[in-house]
């Protein structure tokens, strides 16, 4: 199935990433590599954040006052477009593509991701790629009339109360978890609910493919053909987890 099989007119995508891990040499350090990653991506990213990865650890002993310590470690640079719907990532682990909504496609982006993943890869030297990954986050506005919802309407396999209870949802957190046989591809579904917003019920449903790998970072028409076969795992799992009356909302 391909994306243009899931144009909608008003698509839930609320954000999608593409996430590329790497292997680096043992001196590898994004540290250094921060001023000449700015200079690159500036002319079309010119806004700049560092994400930092803070730990606490606490250790108890018997008649002993609690021990305290924190580490803070870098973990990314964000380069954002000037809207900030758009941004690339140089993390210590890899890259990543975010697009935040409007999104159209991965046709659409697949040039800029090219481009920018030449650029980062040109300064980090990355030595492998072992993982491509697809993230699709979407957010879906169902219709409570009377502040009533039947979630059966609108998912083929949601959330579900025990038979003959008298039970009535207010809040739900389903989490999977597969492998696609033939590739091998794993693939993560969350389905939660947010607070209810007027008549309206927001359900995110987020969307991970992966495909663990061992491949030339030079190689992109590999690349590129695994992120397409990756989302159209993602369109099945989509398709194959809502009910068209579920669809029909984002016409």
């Amino acid at each position: 199935m391909s994306e243009q099989d899931l144009h909608f007119a008003n698509p839930p995508i609320v954000e999608a990433v593409v996430d590329i891990e790497c292997d680096f040499a043992a001196d590898f350090n994004l540290k250094s590599i921060e001023e000449s990653l700015r200079q690159t991506f500036v002319g079309t990213y010119p806004k700049t954040q560092t994400r930092l990865l803070q730990e606490f650890s606490f250790a108890m002993k018997p008649g002993e006052p609690v021990g305290r310590s924190a580490r803070q470690a870098l973990q990314a640079f964000q380069f954002l477009h000037d809207d900030s719907k758009q941004l690339v990532q140089a993390r210590t682990t890899g890259y990543s593509f975010n697009r935040l909504a409007p999104y159209s496609s991965l046709d659409e982006y697949l040039p800029e991701i090219q481009r920018t993943w030449n650029l980062y890869r040109a300064v980090a030297n990355p030595i492998q790629i072992r993982a491509v990954q697809l993230r699709y986050i979407n957010r879906i506005l169902l219709p409570m009339p009377d502040g009533q919802l039947d979630l059966d309407l609108y998912f083929r396999n949601g959330p579900r109360l025990p038979e003959g209870s008298d039970l009535t949802f207010n809040g739900f957190l389903n989490q999977s978890s597969a492998v696609e046989r033939e590739t091998g591809y794993l693939v993560t579904t969350v389905l939660t609910a947010e607070q209810p917003q007027e008549s309206k019920l927001p359900i995110i449903f987020d969307v991970t493919v992966r495909a663990v790998v061992g491949t030339d970072p030079a190689d992109w028409g590999w690349l590129e053909a695994t992120m397409r076969s990756l989302r159209g795992l993602k369109n099945r799992v989509f398709v194959n987890t809502l009910k068209q009356a579920c669809l029909n909302l984002f016409q």
